[in-house]
């Protein structure tokens, strides 16, 4: 009884003490990306054609006229790197909240049409409407939550399997796409370029007008997506033990489809669909956080940290200057195909 009794305690304190070493792992983890992503948005404010020292900087930001910084810095660098950051952390919540979600680190937002569906809209705004700005942006970002219903509404079958909301988001992804090429087809030069620029994921221009609503899209549907944390992890246990457990399983979905969806679209419609940061996120955080604890926030600093670095090197990395979504495209497309190919070999489904 006391052998019985001691092995018992001893296993609990094994499983106390592993979930301590996570903890603090995925905290020290957490601390260094908040350190990178600090330097990697400082450095996209002090280079550029012209080095600016960090006190130049810091004037800047406190309001004090610097002759050439102002202008450099004030109104070109921190618009856009403040956007680089937001839309990143909106792309990693929402990729790993579907991913996690549906136990398949296939379902991002990229993969399954709902950036697809702000794509095509935007393209039809552009070429058929003749709309520009917050035009486009408005319209992306409706067709990015319509599509979403229409891919839950279709995969619902007493409930919402995470292959079949694949596979239909997959199928809708190439229909729309198919449309957005269909579009380029005929559209004039001058619209074809926009449009091109706009589907590319570029950060090229941004202003605080498009920048500012996606910091109040963070602001609304980050605390929820952070607030439905724990419910997301019963999730991944699957639905029968996540409604054992407590967790309404349909209305906890849905919350966070809304959510995860809303960061996805508006970051969309003010940076376009930069290419599988969403996608890339989720699983580069697992990677170096490990099992057993939640990804959202090392997901969200991963994202913000990809589309910095990948604006950066886009810029100043080569001869020519590239769009941030060529280079997370060149980034993510082999990472694709290997998790398809990993998935085949080891017999799971996509």
């Amino acid at each position: 009884m006391t052998a019985t009794l001691d092995t018992s305690t001893s296993g609990t304190d094994t499983v106390a003490a592993n979930r301590v070493r996570r903890g603090r792992r995925r905290r020290g983890i957490i601390a260094v990306l908040v350190v990178l992503v600090a330097a990697a948005f400082a450095a996209s404010l002090m280079f550029g054609k012209t080095f600016y020292p960090p006190s130049d900087v810091m004037r800047v930001i406190l309001g004090e006229d610097v002759p050439g910084a102002s202008f450099a810095v004030g109104t070109l660098r921190i618009p856009r790197t403040v956007l680089a950051v937001v839309a990143g952390i909106c792309f990693g919540l929402g990729g790993v909240t579907f991913q996690t979600m549906l136990r398949n680190p296939l379902a991002s937002p990229d993969i399954i049409g709902i950036s697809s569906g702000a794509s095509a809209a935007a393209a039809f705004a552009i070429i058929v409407l003749s709309l520009g700005g917050s035009q486009v942006s408005a319209v992306a970002i409706v067709a990015g939550l319509a599509v979403a219903v229409l891919i839950y509404a279709l995969s619902f079958r007493n409930g919402v399997a995470g292959t079949r909301l694949i596979l239909i988001g997959i199928g809708i992804a190439a229909m729309l796409d198919s449309l957005t090429s269909y579009l380029l087809s005929t559209a004039a030069t001058w619209d074809l370029q926009e449009t091109t620029r706009w589907l590319t994921g570029s950060l090229n221009g941004t202003t605080w007008t498009a920048t500012v609503p996606v910091l109040v899209a963070l602001a609304v549907f980050g605390p929820v997506l952070l607030g439905q944390t724990r419910n997301l992890s019963m999730l991944q246990l699957g639905d029968d033990t996540a409604q054992a457990l407590g967790v309404r399983v349909e209305r906890t979905r849905i919350v966070l489809i809304i959510a995860a969806v809303g960061l996805i679209a508006f970051a969309t419609a003010a940076a376009g669909p930069i290419a599988f940061v969403a996608f890339l996120s989720g699983p580069i955080a697992a990677r170096i956080v490990g099992p057993g604890t939640s990804l959202v926030v090392p997901a969200a600093l991963v994202g913000a940290l990809l589309v910095l670095v990948a604006d950066f090197c886009g810029q100043y990395a080569f001869g020519t200057r590239y769009p941030v979504g060529v280079v997370t495209g060149v980034l993510g497309a082999p990472y694709l195909v290997y998790l398809i190919i990993r998935s085949n070999r080891s017999g799971g489904s996509l």
